[in-house]
């Protein structure tokens, strides 16, 4: 009866995880970018009980008894399914359609990579010279597809096209005296730096919305250099929201719960069983 205690135990322990696997993904339901995990299970090893049995007449069964001995984690998996596009009133802002990730570098030099699009422009000097730094909520600088910072003149309107070119826009006045002008578009020559990863369920999730490459994820791969890849789109003005659906993790939780429940039964009902065995009297 000892191997339903541990059996039962391992279960409990296993739904305990994927309730807390759970309560995170509803935690982040409104988190940007957010991408939900989903917690796989696997079975311990068996104990042989018969390897080998014949019936009365001396016949080998086809069947040999074993019993397991109750479950685990094996992983939780990170679903990059898309999230719904949300209008956004930043100018900055951007939504990645597709498989890329953006590249930012957090504040120790390391590259991390986001699908949180939700960007500002900073103002900082370069040499007496006010520009505008695009940076994430955490102020880590975005970088572009050569690794560089994005920077836009003080005053300037970043503009970022459907493939990633970024440009700026600001009003030059042609009249002084009646105020009026053009507006005047200037390319930078550069692109979003937008990557995939051959194994995106690989990432180190760091926290903060950022990921980091390990050897299950492989490297970077730059969409602007890599052959093969289909590019994605980037919209300026929007959003990606989470791709948590609300309905699909409440249920998750009920049946979480239920073999919760269950396998505390079976811990009780063991348990019963053992103190009527203790109580046999000869």
């Amino acid at each position: 009866m000892m191997r339903s205690l541990w059996s039962a135990a391992s279960g409990m322990i296993a739904q305990q995880t994927n309730l807390d696997n759970i309560a995170n993904n509803l935690s982040n339901v409104n988190t940007t970018g957010f991408k939900k995990d989903t917690v796989e299970f696997k079975s311990l090893l068996y104990q042989t009980l018969q390897s080998k049995s014949t019936n009365n007449a001396g016949e080998n069964k086809p069947i040999p008894a074993q019993v397991g001995l109750g479950t685990r984690v094996a992983s939780i998996t990170t679903v990059y399914t898309q999230g719904n596009l949300q209008a956004s009133d930043g100018p900055a802002h951007m939504a990645i359609e597709g498989n890329g990730f953006f590249k930012v570098k957090n504040p120790d030099g390391d590259i991390c990579y986001t699908r949180d699009g939700s960007f500002n422009l900073t103002p900082f000097d370069v040499d007496g010279e006010k520009k505008l730094l695009l940076c994430t909520t955490a102020g880590d600088p975005v970088l572009d597809e050569k690794g560089n910072n994005i920077t836009v003149p003080a005053g300037a309107k970043l503009i970022v096209d459907r493939t990633g070119n970024i440009s700026y826009s600001y009003f030059e006045v042609t009249n002084a005296e009646t105020g009026q002008g053009e507006e005047k578009i200037v390319p930078l020559n550069a692109k979003i730096g937008i990557v995939q990863f051959n194994n995106p369920s690989g990432l180190f999730e760091a926290g903060g919305n950022l990921y980091k490459e390990t050897v299950a994820s492989g490297a970077p791969l730059e969409e602007s250099t890599t052959n093969g890849l289909k590019t994605s789109l980037v919209h300026q003005g929007y959003l990606e929201m989470s791709n948590v659906q609300v309905a699909d993790e409440m249920v998750n939780m009920i049946v979480a719960q239920r073999a919760y429940e269950m396998n505390s039964k079976a811990i009780q009902a063991t348990d019963e069983m053992l103190q009527q065995a203790n109580n046999l009297r000869r």
